[in-house]
């Protein structure tokens, strides 16, 4: 499986051209390192955390920036099987973020204190998808 860990310049850049003042919300899926895999000179290389460990810091280290844009967890839920889709894709952490705007968004991930955490997550993850969405209307049926 190719590592998708952090947005390419142009997957970026599409992402900042779509409004950004209506609320928006992230599917997250996440598959982690065996081991973590931090940069050399961290603090933390070669201490043998797992890649689920990492991740659990760096929801620790964003949770405030988190909380101080109005954003939250909406849903979380635990991988158990694909139905359709690549049989090889397995997500160990698997949630939808709600933003109150795109705006908030950028401003957490060009945060200063986001951007020292962001380290933890890209040493966690082997693979991840991350699938901006604009909410919609819920309802008993499909469509």
């Amino acid at each position: 499986m190719t590592g998708f860990i952090d947005p390419d310049r142009a997957q970026f850049e599409a992402f900042k051209s779509l409004d950004r003042d209506h609320p928006i919300e992230m599917l997250n899926l996440v598959k982690f390192r065996d081991l973590a895999l931090y940069p050399e000179d961290h603090r933390l290389a070669g201490k043998g955390l797992t890649g689920a460990e990492a991740y659990r810091n760096y929801g620790s280290e964003t949770a405030p920036i988190i909380a101080r844009l109005g954003a939250s967890i909406v849903w979380r839920g635990s991988f158990q099987s694909t139905l359709i889709g690549p049989s090889g894709e397995h997500w160990d952490e698997m949630f939808v973020a709600r933003y109150p705007t795109a705006h908030a968004f950028l401003e957490m991930v060009t945060d200063p204190i986001y951007r020292q955490a962001v380290v933890h997550r890209q040493a966690a993850v082997e693979t991840s998808r991350l699938i901006r969405t604009k909410p919609a209307e819920t309802g008993a049926q499909f469509g």
